[in-house]
């Protein structure tokens, strides 16, 4: 291991303990997606006091600049997320959320934490490294549109502009101390369907004088599966799930419209279009076919998140020297989502992940549970890696 890099060990050491204070703050004190506004002050101040300048973005998103020697020769972007969940937290814990019904359940205070750590190490040995590390909080990465799709709109890609972007997620599956990569395909995008089947209400004993909308429900439920058994390629990755059928008929009572609500998700931008086509024509079709009609709303979601095969190379190259080859694990695919899709369709992106579990201490949680906690010694690791990790991708020369 290099000097710079027992230098950035050495300094997350030592504030690894006040970056578990700022964790604990921020999970006490949780927002919604775009409601962030104390977060982000707080993020504000706290970089404020490294002696970084802040410029705010997307109303609740914070960007700084942390600048090495020669600032303007090359840029990388390392990114976090600052809401949380509508969920209310079940843990017995000092730092439990004080807001009622919200809960940092899927780890974005230890994203805003380990970032911000991150910046106090980037920035007390900026005089060892050349370009600009530049520090992206932003809003809603759990609401649509994605506070990523409006940082990106309002700018944050230019001025300057970055030769890549860096996200660190938790990750329960993994043992706290060990981080995972994948290249290439990662994470799914994700679509939202709501259809709304009508038919004609009546007496559930006179079946004859109605039109059924919770039978031509059933029968579009299971005909809309060979979407993905039988039209999508069995190379990508692809899911069509239901989880919301809402009747409100009763024993005797045959409604007059059925709402259901799913989720489409896949790995392939041309097919994801293809896939909404045939849905609605599907959908349209045979509620037709069986008396009835439907209306259907297919919200475009999240796109897939690819990772840049060069740069998350060298990325966990950088994470095998700085951990050892044994602390870094390869990932499969992912058909969950992520907003920092939005940037890896823009640039050159490296998303991975930073385990959290604990099994002697219980904390196998999953996230957007609310019970999900992590083992806070996975902070050592997130704050210097990623500062190691940006201080590496500046050195990279790249073609």
């Amino acid at each position: 291991m290099n000097q710079l890099a027992q230098k950035i060990k050495e300094l997350a050491q030592a504030y690894t303990q006040d970056t578990v204070g700022i964790r604990r703050h921020i999970h006490a004190n949780p927002e919604l997606s775009f409601e962030e506004h104390n977060t982000a002050t707080y993020v504000e101040q706290v970089l404020q006091s490294y002696g970084l300048e802040t410029v705010r973005m997307a109303n609740t998103g914070v960007v700084a600049l942390v600048k090495g020697r020669n600032p303007e020769s090359k840029t990388i972007a390392l990114r976090a997320d600052l809401d949380a969940l509508p969920i209310t937290e079940q843990n017995t814990v000092d730092y439990k959320s004080k807001n009622e019904g919200v809960m940092h359940a899927c780890g974005h205070d230890v994203h805003t934490a380990s970032l911000l750590g991150a910046a106090r190490i980037l920035q007390e040995v900026r005089g060892e490294f050349e370009g600009t590390v530049k520090l992206v909080f932003q809003p809603g990465e759990e609401k649509f549109p994605g506070g990523a799709s409006i940082m990106i709109k309002e700018g944050v890609l230019q001025q300057p502009a970055p030769s890549g972007i860096i996200g660190q997620h938790v990750f329960p599956m993994l043992p706290a101390g060990k981080v995972g990569f994948r290249s290439g395909m990662y994470m799914a995008s994700a679509d939202e369907i709501y259809i709304t089947v009508k038919g004609k209400g009546g007496h559930a004993a006179l079946p004859e004088l109605n039109i059924d909308p919770v039978l031509i429900t059933s029968h579009l439920i299971v005909a809309l599966q060979q979407i993905v058994s039988r039209h999508a390629s069995p190379k990508v990755p692809t899911v069509l799930s239901f989880g919301k059928v809402e009747a409100l008929g009763a024993t005797n009572v045959i409604p007059n419209e059925v709402k259901v609500e799913g989720t489409f998700r896949t790995m392939d931008e041309v097919w994801r279009k293809e896939a909404h086509r045939r849905i609605r024509k599907l959908a349209e079709g045979l509620c037709e076919s069986m008396g009835g009609s439907c209306d259907i709303d297919i919200k475009f979601g999240y796109p897939f998140l690819k990772n840049d095969p060069d740069l998350t190379g060298r990325a966990r190259e950088a994470a095998a020297l700085y951990l050892g080859e044994e602390n870094v694990v390869d990932l499969d695919l992912w058909m969950g989502a992520e907003d920092f899709a939005y940037y890896s369709q823009e640039v050159a992106a490296c998303f991975y992940r930073l385990g959290t579990r604990n099994e002697a201490r219980g904390i196998t949680s999953g996230v957007h549970t609310p019970t999900f906690d992590i083992d806070e010694a996975a902070l050592e690791t997130g704050i210097g890696l990623m500062a190691w990790i940006a201080v590496q991708e500046l050195e990279a020369r790249t073609a």
